[in-house]
């Protein structure tokens, strides 16, 4: 499966000529857009003006992260000279850097068709960090992965540096291979942990970086419902339906104080937005089973619900704090939101405290409101805090957060999406007391990649 020689020479290339590659991936790509933005919509019932707008995303990424790359930033030079008066005893010359971990699995997403599929974001930050990309196409667009594929393996120029898979049996199978060191996954809880397990249970476990599932719980303040009403509606609907609910940030609980209008404003738009196509009938059937699984609890009150029990047109349900329990807090991906009441602002931080890990937390509130109790039972449970805003939307920047504890990801200490993903690639390698002409590039004296050497 894995070009060892190919393995090891990128892995070994300059900043320079590793960022003028994934240059000319992103420069290919943007080429490509007129035929891979309708074949995309056909297979994925997106819509033209929303998958330019990701493929634009997804080059964007590849270019931000050569950026990256040129400056070196990421290899975490850091060089020791050698001290006999060090105090905790004599200090021997030391010289540590960041080496790609090798050859990275990467289970392409169904939702973001671009983004975070076969040049997506991991694929990109694998690359970037200098590993070959093994990518398992998803069975929802496989005409769309093999065409961007076949664009990326064209610009990148080199043989076994990256390569496409399809089948679940052959992505079970490269996960199991011994040459891959990485797996990175976005999809279901369900199936995200039958890949975890099979990645912990190899004679020799690998890392294995799985988005799985999340709520994105949002916190409506008695001060932000009174004085924002109209504000969190739209936005709370707007985020809740966009692409037709087939977000990972997608906030699927909000918490608001008994008795708000924002209540029936919210589902006076929800009524007014038509159903949308969903990615695949997969997808749609577990929507509408979900839903169903939920519609069916005795506590819950219909806010709004379609006549017709097959429509894939949003659904709004409503229980009281005292009610709300793990099973309320699973994520039914689609356009579903579940509204929970409370009494008592409170009470909140305990049951926020006791929630599943998260993706993101969200707290609409005033600046005079004593929040401290609720951003930090939040902070505690999310990868991502947001004051005032709504989750979905995802920059793709230097300080971006998208992961979270479990069962957001299996890899809290991690993030798919910013320049830090590179991180997930990279393990370090420290040097004592070699001759110079042997160390690796970045190490040595001259320094010959001009990259930054933290000297101490």
């Amino acid at each position: 499966m894995i070009d060892h020689t190919a393995a090891r020479t990128w892995a070994a290339t300059s900043p320079t000529e590793r960022a003028t590659a994934l240059e000319a991936v992103a420069d290919a790509l943007d080429a490509e857009r007129g035929d891979l933005v309708p074949l995309a919509d056909t297979e994925t019932h997106l819509g033209t003006p929303r998958l330019n707008g990701e493929l634009t995303r997804t080059i964007f990424q590849l270019r931000l992260f050569a950026e990256q790359v040129r400056a070196g930033e990421f290899l975490d030079v850091r060089i020791d000279a050698a001290d006999p008066d060090w105090p905790s005893g004599a200090r021997p010359e030391l010289r540590r850097y960041r080496t790609a971990l090798g050859p990275v699995l990467v289970f392409a997403a169904s939702n973001f068709p671009f983004a975070f599929s076969v040049a997506g974001g991991d694929t990109a930050s694998a690359l970037a960090a200098g590993c070959p990309v093994v990518v398992k196409a998803h069975p929802g667009h496989p005409e769309l992965s093999r065409r961007t594929a076949a664009v990326v393996e064209r610009a990148l120029g080199r043989p076994g540096v990256f390569t496409l898979i399809e089948g679940e049996q052959a992505g079970v199978d490269a996960l199991r291979h011994p040459d891959i060191r990485a797996a990175a996954f976005t999809g279901s809880v369900r199936g995200g942990l039958a890949l975890a397990r099979i990645a912990a249970e190899r004679p020799e476990p690998i890392p294995f970086y799985g988005e799985l599932g999340s709520v994105n719980p949002v916190v409506v303040t008695p001060g932000a419902a009174r004085r924002r009403i109209a504000d969190i509606a739209a936005g709370y609907v707007g985020s809740l339906t966009q692409g037709a609910g087939q977000f990972c940030t997608n906030p699927g609980v909000l918490f608001v104080p008994e008795g708000s209008e924002l209540i029936d404003r919210i589902a006076a738009m929800l009524r007014e937005v038509a159903a949308a196509p969903m990615l695949n009938e997969r997808i749609a059937a577990g929507y509408l089973d979900g839903a169903r699984r939920f519609g069916e609890r005795s506590d819950v009150r219909t806010l709004v619900w379609p006549a017709d029990a097959d429509s894939l047109a949003p659904r709004l349900l409503e229980m009281g704090l005292a009610d709300f329990d793990a099973a309320a807090a699973e994520e039914c991906f689609g356009p579903f939101g579940l509204v929970v009441t409370y009494s008592d602002l409170a009470e909140l931080p305990a049951v926020l405290a006791e929630l599943p890990g998260q993706l993101t937390g969200t707290l609409h509130a005033r600046e005079t409101e004593d929040v401290a109790a609720l951003a930090e039972a939040l902070a505690a449970r999310s990868g991502r805090v947001i004051w005032n805003g709504w989750p979905t939307g995802v920059a793709v920047t230097h300080a971006m957060q998208h992961g979270g504890p479990f069962p957001a990801t299996t890899a809290p200490l991690s993030t798919s999406v910013g320049t830090a993903a590179m991180e997930r690639f990279l393990r370090p390698v420290t040097y004592q007391s070699w001759p110079d002409h042997l160390l690796p590039a970045p190490l040595r004296e001259a320094n010959p990649w001009n990259i930054p050497q933290h000297r101490s």
